[in-house]
């Protein structure tokens, strides 16, 4: 072991070898569970070793495929190299790597898409099989073998409780003081030997700084050097500012009426350019000493964190653009009081969402006028990323909200339709839609007035006519009268976009 290193366990010094002597140690056909979410904490330095190994092998006409799990989606370093190799042959909870999808939607590449809080508990329970190895990036391991976590919490307590053997990476890249960052909580059970969650607010702390690791499970231990996939988000445009106007105008309005207190509630955000255009948007509001009970630190949450606006967050990962980890590294000593890293099945834990009353802010696909959500589908077959942690939140937030713009590929596309081609969310568990022309408010409302407000509040203009004639025409069919539908032409407006990209 070097002097610098972080790998201080000498009794694992013996199992210190290269990338491409540990990718060795995979077996062809084995279930890999591997950390990282949203493109932090993954093993750089192992998938890409083993991808070259698939590749050897592929030339010389030998197979050589895999299962992965892993926390969520992970970046081009995993799930790019293994998949453009063709070396997955199975894939869950979550992705969002374009060589995948092609790959999930030619139908070579088998994908399971399931609610992040629950992954832990299929494996526990068994229902997805055996997992062989775990592949583990961690910022450090101390002498006694406990692992300092890395970015990203997502699934590691659960993989290496599970996996036959376990392989390190240990990627001095990852911020040393992101030690006692991290909350990892030793109380989960399986039915009926349950317990509640001791969590009342989201800056409590139950559990450990470290990860416990057997050491006669590690096979290997493999030193990195590599940052995260850090990608820069866009500048909010004039869309993303109405959609996070619309919002604040609203969350004012509750706090009014006394539905919110003036601190508002824990808030959750999804990933993405509008979801970080409202988190600036609320920077820039009225708002102070706000908490975050949600799955994803991104930049917009830093930066409230460090204007004061916002006084903690708990989450499993951090997704940051470079400018924001670097203000994460520079300033760690000031973040590591604010920040709380828990394993998913925490930070995603329906119990503790609802108890909390999270404000859930979320992104879509397309939503249909009576509420029905779909997040994962284009034209109702072709897998996107998938549900995510969504759906966690959704079901059991205090305010389920559902952010984007009216239309898609440059307006010759409407975000509202009659009839969603796949539903994720469904009406029960959607409350408001906003896009950039307001906010529709659907509590409290049926399905048929529902459709009034989602047309006239949300639909971008062009679209509303087509809507109001088909909703007008469906009530006139007099079948079913609680959600009128004219079943064909609903999925024959699907097929119009297909084929023409217009209506």
């Amino acid at each position: 072991m070097a002097t610098d290193s972080r790998m201080l366990c000498t009794a694992l010094s013996d199992r210190l070898m290269s990338a491409e002597d540990a990718a060795a140690l995979i077996p062809a056909g084995s279930t890999v569970g591997m950390s990282g979410f949203t493109g932090a904490g993954y093993p750089k330095a192992i998938p890409a070793a083993l991808a070259d190994r698939i590749e050897k092998l592929n030339n010389a006409g030998e197979e050589f495929r895999i299962n992965i799990w892993t926390g969520a989606s992970t970046a081009p370093e995993l799930d790019g190299k293994l998949a453009a190799v063709n070396g997955i042959n199975m894939r869950l909870p979550f992705q969002s790597d374009p060589i995948c999808r092609e790959k999930i939607n030619n139908g070579s590449m088998d994908y399971i898409d399931i609610h992040l809080s629950e992954v832990s508990q299929y494996a526990w329970s068994g229902f997805l099989g055996k997992m062989n190895i775990a592949v583990i990036e961690v910022t450090g391991v101390l002498e006694d073998g406990r692992l300092i976590p890395s970015s990203a919490v997502g699934n590691n307590k659960t993989w290496i409780e599970q996996a036959d053997h376990i392989i390190l990476e240990v990627n001095s890249a990852q911020s040393a003081g992101l030690e006692g960052m991290h909350d990892i909580y030793y109380g989960t059970a399986l039915p009926p030997n349950r317990k509640p969650i001791q969590i009342s607010k989201p800056t409590d702390r139950i559990g450990k700084h470290y990860l416990d690791c057997p050491t006669e499970k590690v096979i290997a231990v493999v030193e990195s050097h590599a940052p995260d996939r850090n990608s820069a988000f866009n500048p909010p445009d004039e869309i993303s500012r109405r959609i996070a106007g619309h919002i604040l105008e609203f969350f004012e309005q509750e706090i009014a009426l006394g539905r919110m207190p003036k601190e508002l509630l824990p808030i959750q955000s999804g990933v993405g350019n509008i979801p970080n255009a409202v988190l600036e948007g609320l920077d820039a509001g009225p708002f102070k000493q706000l908490t975050a009970f949600t799955e994803v630190i991104q930049d917009g949450m830093l930066a409230m964190l460090k204007s004061g606006t916002l006084a903690a967050a708990s989450s499993t990962a951090f997704s940051l653009s470079p400018t924001a980890m670097d203000e994460l590294n520079n300033n760690i000593d000031f973040y590591r009081e604010r920040i709380i890293l828990r394993q998913q099945d925490i930070s995603n834990h329906p119990e503790l969402i609802r108890r909390l009353g999270v404000i859930a802010m979320n992104g879509l696909i397309e939503a249909d006028m009576y509420g029905n959500v779909n997040s994962t589908h284009i034209m109702g077959s072709r897998m996107m990323n998938g549900i995510g942690g969504s759906g966690d939140f959704a079901r059991n937030g205090y305010l389920s909200i559902f952010v984007t713009p009216s239309t898609a590929k440059n307006g010759a596309i409407s975000a509202i339709v009659p009839m969603v081609s796949h539903v994720d969310h469904t009406e029960h568990d959607v409350k408001i839609l906003v896009t950039e022309h307001g906010l529709a408010d659907l509590r409290g409302l049926s399905p048929r007035q529902r459709a009034h407000v989602i047309i006239e509040k949300c639909a971008d203009p062009a679209f509303r006519p087509a809507l109001r004639d088909y909703f007008d025409r469906a009530c006139a069919s007099g079948r079913g009268m609680h959600t009128p539908h004219l079943l064909g032409e609903a999925l024959s407006w699907h097929q119009r976009y297909e084929e023409t990209g217009h209506m």
